[in-house]
């Protein structure tokens, strides 16, 4: 089933715009856990690491897939919608994503295919709930 990995976690923090969407080797290390059936996840801020993914067949992780993050709103409310390089809900419904939220700082978590993902710090948990159920699943 998986290699060494089965599954990629990418934790928010408003660094994560500034660090995950270039970073061609964290890409590709998930690519490769994707690839062999494994989960990519990740939690508010986190999904900029996964808009930019390619599977093999050329088309992004995300396209087609539900998908959420830290939200548009969520950006303006704490009022670094003009700080920050880009807005991840915007990225991701660029690249296909199928993009669902909740209210601000309400919890929502999406999985969809092997990729789970939350909208907020206050959904963390509840993502890292949706790895453990979907591991559990992939190996009974």
């Amino acid at each position: 089933m998986c290699n060494e990995y089965c599954a990629i976690f990418y934790a928010g923090g408003h660094g994560a715009v500034w660090d995950f969407p270039d970073n061609n080797a964290i890409t590709e290390i998930a690519k490769g856990i994707y690839g062999n059936n494994g989960i990519v996840s990740a939690v508010c801020h986190g999904p900029s690491g996964i808009f930019n993914i390619k599977l093999s067949n050329g088309k992004y992780l995300v396209d087609g897939k539900k998908v959420n993050s830290f939200t548009d709103e969520e950006e303006k409310l704490v009022k670094l919608d003009h700080v920050v390089p880009f807005l991840v809900e915007d990225k991701l419904k660029k690249h296909g994503a199928l993009f669902e939220k909740s209210e601000p700082w309400q919890v929502h978590v999406v999985n969809d295919q092997r990729l789970i993902t939350g909208q907020n710090p206050q959904s963390a948990k509840a993502v890292g709930e949706a790895i453990e159920r979907t591991l559990h699943e992939m190996h009974h």
